[in-house]
C-alpha cells in the first residue's frame, strides 16, 4: 500500500523526511506512538517548528500521499521502512546499543519478505549488524541498510533535497536499492559498508561539537583578559579561508551532538580524550558564565532574565538545552530568575518578553534567536554570542 513507512516519522528527523518523500510523489505512512503528534499532523499542522515544512504537509495530505497511524501494522503494507527513533545516552553518558533494535522487536511480527529495512538514526557501531541478526532470526527475508540522517533542524526541507546521502548494506544489491530510494530526493549518493557510515555520522556531529569546544575554550581564554573573542574571530578570518570555519562562542546544545561524542567515546573504551575535554568546555560554559557575573555583580540580589531557551536560534526544541542548565545555576545563585522565548510551547513557566525586559536587573542571552537583535535594554546584558553587536565580553 505504501512506497515508504517511517517508523518514528512524528518526530523533527521522522517527519520531514515522511513529507520530503510524499512531495516527490510517493505514497507514505508514518507511524509514530505519540497520538498527539499523530492527530496533529493527521490535522496539517506541525507538532514543532520547522522552516518551509507546513506548506508541504498540507500539501501531501490533500493530495493523499500521506497517512499517519499509532497502529504498528500499518509497518506490514511498506516497500521500504525507514526507522527514524531517538537514540540517547543514559545519565551515565553511556549509549543504549539495544535502543533500536528493541524498537524493531515490538513491530518484528509485521515485517515481511521483501521489504527494505532502513536504519535512519545515528546508532553506536555495530548496531546494524545486531540489526541482520535480529531479523535473520525472524524467518523473513527483510534487506537491511543504514543511511542516517545528515539535516540541520530548521533546514530539513532544504537539506534533504541538497546534501549528498550515505547510503550503505552489506551487498552491492541492498545498496543499490537504498540509493534508488534516495535519488527520489538528492542527487548525490556516497556508497559506504555499514562499519563506516556508522562513524561517518558519529564522526560528522562530533567533529562539529569540538569545534564549539575549541571556539568556546577561546572565548574563555579572551573574556579572561577582559577581550572581546567575537572581534578577534572577525579579524583573523576576514578574507583568510584558513579560519573562515572557526564558529563564535556560545552554547553548544541539542539533542545530537553531546550525545553522539559519548557515543564515540563509549565506542574507544572512553579514550576518546578529546571528545571528554569538549565536554567539559561546552556543558561547562553556563557554570564558566555564571561565575563572571558573580564576580562582577551582587548576583544574589539581582533578578536575571534569560532571552531564549530553546538549545539554538529559531528553533522550539528545549532537549539537552544549555539555557535550563543555565537556569538551574542561576536558582541557586541569583535573587530570581525569568525566563524567555518566543518559539518554545512545552514549558509553562515561561514569560512574556515584555515581562522579562520589565522585571530584571541583568540579562543573559540563552539562545540567540533573531528577533533579539534590535532589543536595547536598559540593563546589563550578557551575550556570549554578541548578537547585540556590543561584544561578548562579560
Amino acid at each position: 500500500d505504501f512506497d515508504v513507512v517511517v517508523v518514528g516519522g512524528g518526530g523533527h528527523v521522522g517527519l520531514p523526511l515522511a513529507i520530503a518523500f510524499a512531495d516527490r510523489g510517493l505514497r507514505v505512512a508514518i507511524f509514530d506512538v505519540n497520538e498527539l503528534a499523530v492527530k496533529t499532523i493527521l490535522a496539517g499542522e506541525l507538532p514543532f517548528r520547522e522552516d518551509g515544512a507546513a506548506q508541504v504537509l498540507r500539501r501531501v495530505l490533500a493530495a493523499g500521499r500521506l497517512e499517519a497511524s499509532v497502529d504498528r501494522s500499518v509497518v506490514s503494507r511498506g516497500e521500504h521502512i525507514v526507522v527514524v527513533i531517538g537514540t540517547p545516552v543514559d545519565e551515565h553518558l553511556n549509549p543504549d546499543p539495544h535502543a533500536v533494535p528493541r524498537a524493531l522487536d515490538e513491530c518484528k511480527e509485521y515485517f515481511r519478505s521483501g521489504q527494505l529495512l532502513v536504519l535512519r538514526s545515528t546508532v553506536y557501531p555495530g548496531v546494524t549488524r545486531r540489526v541482520e541478526k535480529l531479523l535473520g532470526g525472524q524467518g523473513v527475508d527483510v534487506e537491511v541498510a543504514f543511511c542516517p540522517e545528515r539535516i540541520a533542524e530548521g533546514k530539513a526541507m532544504q537539506e534533504l533535497f541538497t546534501l549528498p546521502q550515505i547510503v550503505s548494506a552489506r551487498t552491492p544489491q541492498v545498496r543499490q536499492r537504498a540509493a534508488a530510494l534516495f535519488h527520489t530526493l538528492t542527487d548525490t549518493v556516497v556508497e559506504l559498508s555499514p562499519e563506516e557510515a556508522e562513524l561517518a555520522k558519529l564522526f560528522t556531529n562530533t567533529w562539529r561539537y569540538i569545534k564549539f569546544a575549541a571556539a568556546n575554550q577561546f572565548y574563555v581564554m579572551a573574556n579572561d583578559q577582559g577581550l572581546d573573542f567575537d572581534r578577534i574571530r572577525n579579524a583573523l578570518a576576514l578574507d583568510y579561508p584558513r579560519a573562515a570555519d572557526l564558529p563564535g562562542a556560545g552554547f553548544a546544545a541539542g539533542p545530537c551532538l553531546f550525545k553522539d561524542t559519548m557515543q564515540l567515546a563509549a565506542f574507544t573504551d572512553n579514550s576518546f580524550v578529546l571528545g571528554h575535554s569538549a565536554m567539559l568546555v561546552n556543558e561547562g560554559l553556563p557554570l564558566y558564565l555564571v561565575s563572571k557575573l558573580e564576580a562582577k555583580y551582587d548576583l544574589a540580589n539581582l533578578r536575571v532574565g534569560i532571552l531564549g531557551m530553546a538549545f539554538k536560534g529559531e528553533s522550539d526544541d528545549i532537549r539537552s538545552s544549555l539555557s535550563y542548565k543555565l537556569k538551574r545555576i542561576l536558582e541557586f545563585r541569583a535573587k530570581s530568575v525569568l525566563c524567555t522565548d518566543p518559539y518554545v510551547t512545552v514549558d509553562q513557566n515561561l514569560e512574556p518578553l515584555e515581562h522579562v525586559l520589565a522585571n530584571s536587573d541583568l540579562l543573559i542571552i540563552g539562545a540567540p534567536h533573531q528577533q533579539y537583535r534590535s532589543l536595547q535594554p536598559g540593563v546589563p546584558v550578557a551575550d556570549v554570542w554578541n548578537l547585540l553587536g556590543q561584544g561578548t565580553v562579560v
